[in-house]
């Protein structure tokens, strides 16, 4: 079967038409191997859709349960997690890191915020030394290193991406106040009483059903090598310290860990969810998992400023909330600048915009090579826009 007669499945409700055809344009036009999307309105689903293949070999249907990897689509739910810990007056944004991980207070970093951990402003975006892929799933080691390091720039006053360890950051964090770490606590608290599926982590009796990730682009070319040249060393150590991709994120080892930035595993329906809490203004499902109050603070702007790790790849400057992107003059979560989200490396989303009332989420096993708002991404927002 070739991409121009993929076979779509699930439901979509006629009045949202126009994202099953982006879906499906995905496949005929834009190179998509294996992918689901999943749109909420209000709470309830309206488009559920899921098609191709798991697998680079193509012997594996992508079924209604395939989970998949969604790299940093990850961090909403993770901020989630910190959220749930504020609005019970648990975690207080506006106190230093340091008062609830004391080691934290080393190499000066005394004074840094607990918001500036979820706005990427701690200047930790990568480890100085080096750090094995290995050294990345013990836990305890990589939060040490973290508390013991000096930041790259001073701390709140500008973003750059913690791609890898603002889950191990805002995960400490987490486990230091409820004694958890992020994974245990979101499926005590969230996935488990709303039966999402979605883990931190994919246990092992669970990996028959993961896709295979495929990398959709030579990530040693020399083009990409030319640009990594330019970067300030926090970006390379972020991208870089250590190197991850479809590799890494396939094996037992990788999924066997808990790297809350970066693997979670997921359907789009459970990615759609969970970032559906935020759009529901705290609620999903009937279930309150956060007050009004906590869930707007999300999209709190802690300033626009061009990215010290990603700002290459957007044409304006960016803005983060507590935790997740703002749709910003880019649009990239819809046309409300103030709706937000996540993207994953390579092209998975999730989506909130509580004026809507809609969430979003998309999950797809071919990485194409964009830092943010792959062309399948846009086209299913796009498409869903163009509806509401």
């Amino acid at each position: 079967m070739s991409a121009h007669d993929t076979q779509v499945h699930g439901h979509c409700d006629p009045r949202f038409a126009a994202v099953r055809e982006a879906f499906e344009e995905n496949f005929r036009e834009r190179d998509e191997l294996g992918a689901a999307v999943a749109v909420t309105v209000g709470g309830e689903p309206v488009v559920d859709l899921w098609g191709g293949w798991a697998d680079v070999d193509r012997t594996r249907a992508w079924e209604r349960d395939t989970v998949v990897n969604v790299w940093s689509t990850t961090k909403g739910p993770v901020a989630l997690c910190a959220h749930i810990l504020a609005d019970r007056g648990l975690l207080d944004f506006d106190r230093p890191v340091a008062a609830y991980w004391p080691e934290f207070a080393a190499a000066g970093k005394e004074g840094v915020l607990v918001r500036h951990l979820l706005s990427h402003r701690a200047g930790l975006a990568g480890l100085r030394e080096p750090h094995s892929l290995e050294q990345l799933y013990d836990w305890e080691l990589t939060t040490a290193r973290l508390a013991a390091m000096e930041p790259w720039w001073e701390p709140g006053t500008r973003s750059g991406y913690h791609a890898l360890t603002y889950g191990f950051l805002v995960g400490e964090v987490v486990r230091r106040v409820s004694g958890m770490r992020p994974g245990a606590f979101l499926e005590q608290e969230v996935t488990g009483p709303l039966g999402i599926d979605f883990t931190i982590g994919l246990p092992e009796k669970e990996s028959g059903r993961a896709a295979e990730l495929v990398h959709a682009w030579n990530a040693a070319s020399g083009e990409q090598a030319a640009v990594f040249s330019q970067l300030h060393p926090a970006a390379i150590a972020a991208l870089t310290n250590p190197p991850v991709g479809a590799a890494q994120a396939n094996t037992p080892e990788w999924r066997a860990a808990e790297i809350p930035a970066a693997n979670g595993h997921g359907t789009a329906r459970a990615v759609a969810a969970l970032y559906g809490v935020f759009a529901g203004r705290g609620s999903y499902g009937g279930r309150r998992i956060l007050s009004a109050e906590a869930a707007e603070r999300v999209r709190e702007g802690q300033g626009a400023c061009r990215d010290l790790v990603l700002g290459a790849g957007f044409e304006h400057e960016t803005e983060i909330g507590l935790g997740l992107w703002l749709s910003g003059p880019d649009g990239a979560y819809g046309p409300d600048p103030r709706a937000f989200g996540h993207d994953g490396f390579g092209g998975s989303c999730g989506l909130a915009d509580p004026d809507a009332g809609v969430s979003l989420g998309y999950t797809m096993n071919r990485m194409g090579p964009h830092i943010a708002d792959d062309p399948r991404k846009m086209a299913l927002v796009e498409a869903l826009y163009r509806v509401l």
